[in-house]
């Protein structure tokens, strides 16, 4: 059986960011996911990605992010297990959780945190028939893990979100061409990744439909070209094409979580927004996975709801005991 302080269920960004929080406490975790690595969604779906909203850091690549938390959290030891899934979460009494995996491994730990742990993530996929036939590398991909593999292709993109958005601002400087279809006239993604967008159409760069569903794809072996209707004039059109990649999001399942007797609202777990405390004393929920007013995915306020998280957290294990928090610039990391 593995001990632990705390047993954190999700090795995602939030996740790895909680190990340093707590470890600046003394306090010492175990991550599981379901994952083969660490890193999430980042990771396994867009390591390639660029974000631009980590504070310091003007750009950062998914996969740049995931190994410079790792490499921060590792002052305090963390140990991980990968490729399994908990299926099972005991309290068997105040600082006492007993966790079991699909796998049979058991972790005893103090405290918990359900740091993302949505189960599997299926892709949305559109409405369009034969898609499965140029699945599985022979043209449609519902994720991009390496840009390389476009360079120089050609390229439709379908979606209206910032995965979308930001795929086709990167791959316009790899692919041979980049389209990108999206069903309305307007986005959902960031104002300034769709101002961007417009310029590159404006200049040539990539080609954009507008108000515009995708109807057929097309091939032998290998998919040859998809077809496209305007909603609005009912126009129609078909584009060879090498690839064609719907960014339509993910559809997460829950999974065991839902058995847990933990407040859950649409697949997600209240929380109180004081510390990140579920209705479980001595469990608690951060990143994408809980819910509260004005709640906004995004991962820097993951690091917030990491940061209080860890606090109260270490009061919980640590009933009565006393804790002045001091800054990193006074203190330091030490090592444990």
């Amino acid at each position: 059986m593995i001990s632990t302080d705390i047993a954190i269920v999700g090795a995602g960004p939030v996740g790895l960011f909680a190990i340093f929080e707590c470890g600046l406490l003394k306090m010492r975790c175990h991550l599981i996911d379901y994952l083969p690595q660490a890193g999430g969604q980042l990771s396994e779906i867009y390591p390639k990605k660029p974000i631009y909203d980590i504070p310091g850091f003007p750009t950062i690549l998914a996969q740049e992010l995931v190994e410079n938390l790792l490499k921060q959290a590792e002052p305090f030891h963390p140990s991980y297990t990968f490729g399994e899934r908990i299926e099972k979460l005991e309290k068997r009494g105040e600082g006492d959780f007993l966790l079991e995996t699909n796998m049979g491994t058991q972790i005893h730990a103090k405290a918990v945190v359900i740091a993302g742990g949505l189960g599997c993530f299926e892709p949305r996929k559109p409405e369009v028939k034969g898609l499965e036939n140029f699945e599985n590398g022979k043209g449609i991909n519902y994720m991009i893990l390496d840009p390389e593999k476009y360079r120089g292709k050609k390229i439709i993109l379908a979606g209206g979100g910032d995965s979308a958005l930001d795929w086709a601002i990167f791959l316009a400087d790899v692919a041979g061409s980049v389209t990108l279809v999206h069903r309305s006239e307007s986005f959902r993604g960031a104002p300034d990744s769709v101002s961007k967008v417009m310029k590159l159409s404006e200049s040539g760069k990539i080609k954009l439909f507008l108000n515009t569903n995708l109807t057929s794809v097309n091939g032998d072996s290998h998919l040859q070209s998809v077809s496209l209707i305007n909603t609005k004039t009912k126009e129609e059109v078909t584009l060879d094409t090498d690839h064609l990649i719907p960014l339509f999001g993910l559809s997460p399942k829950l999974g065991p979580i839902e058995n847990w007797n933990l407040n859950i609202d649409k697949n997600a777990i209240e929380v109180n927004t004081d510390d990140y405390s579920t209705n479980i004393p001595g469990i608690y929920a951060i990143g994408d996975i809980n819910t509260y007013k004005n709640k906004l995915k995004l991962i820097l306020c993951g690091f917030h709801e990491a940061a209080l998280m860890s606090h109260s957290a270490y009061k919980y294990i640590n009933p009565g005991v006393k804790y002045t928090m001091k800054y990193t610039t006074v203190n330091g990391v030490n090592e444990f």
